[in-house]
């Protein structure tokens, strides 16, 4: 399934985000960390960033590798593992709920479902590398593990080496039922309110202002805009586990 041609909510290579709003951006973050890309009262995204540094920038080169989905109390990991010579036919997705690391049969429409939350399911879009994640009434996710090309390491300078094809993952998200509150790197262009800070004047503006979403962890909710488990409207911090069991 292609993501980077995506509706609203796609994240892809580099960081580009397609928000809300319908505006493409930049977020490049840095690497070996984690940034809150969306938190609402009933949900938490963490995204772990890997990356390179060019000595002739001030910036790291940055990729999106797994992501910390928090919602009620659990815990969903979907993750690309770090991979020497990439080939689509390895699959090189890391999947774990609640600690535990899940295991879906290698073929498309395979799906795995835990039995305490059946509001969750998890579905191959493709024998290797392409999940999708749905939590009923609140989430859709699509995720595909890709690698950096030689070609485009060639040519942008992203140093790919032979021990690291810098795998990491292509996103597209929808979600459902947030309050107007929510917030993060992608959440905040969802609100009524959004008023993007970006520069009209760039072809593909850089979304800055990194600090407010950096998190201690991949599922902590302790960046300066998290939202998670707030009860600003009525029954919204329960809506995820209300549907979960």
């Amino acid at each position: 399934m292609q993501i980077c041609d995506f509706y609203p909510g796609m994240t892809c290579g580099d960081p580009r985000f397609t928000g809300g709003d319908g505006n493409t951006f930049y977020f490049h973050g840095s690497k070996d960390r984690d940034f809150c890309v969306f938190t609402d009262a009933g949900l938490h995204i963490n995204a772990h960033f890997i990356g390179r540094r060019d000595p002739s920038m001030s910036r790291d080169f940055t990729w999106i590798q797994a992501l910390g989905i928090r919602f009620a109390h659990h815990r969903l990991y979907v993750g690309a593992h770090k991979t020497a010579k990439w080939s689509s036919d390895v699959d090189r997705l890391d999947l774990a709920f609640d600690g535990e690391r899940v295991a879906i049969p290698a073929h498309t429409g395979a799906a795995w479902r835990p039995a305490a939350t059946p509001a969750l399911t998890v579905t191959r879009t493709a024998a290797t590398n392409g999940v999708r994640v749905r939590l009923e009434g609140v989430l859709d996710v699509v995720a595909n593990v890709v690698a950096v090309s030689e070609e485009d390491s060639r040519v942008h300078g992203y140093g790919v080496t032979e021990d690291d094809s810098l795998a990491h993952l292509d996103l597209g998200f929808r979600f459902v039922d947030l309050t107007d509150d929510v917030h993060g790197v992608l959440g905040q262009t969802y609100r009524s309110d959004y008023v993007s800070r970006l520069s009209v004047k760039s072809r593909i503006p850089v979304m800055g202002g990194a600090a407010e979403y950096l998190s201690s962890d991949i599922f902590a909710t302790d960046c300066a805009v998290a939202r998670f488990g707030d009860d600003r409207r009525d029954g919204i911090s329960i809506l995820a586990s209300a549907r979960a069991y």
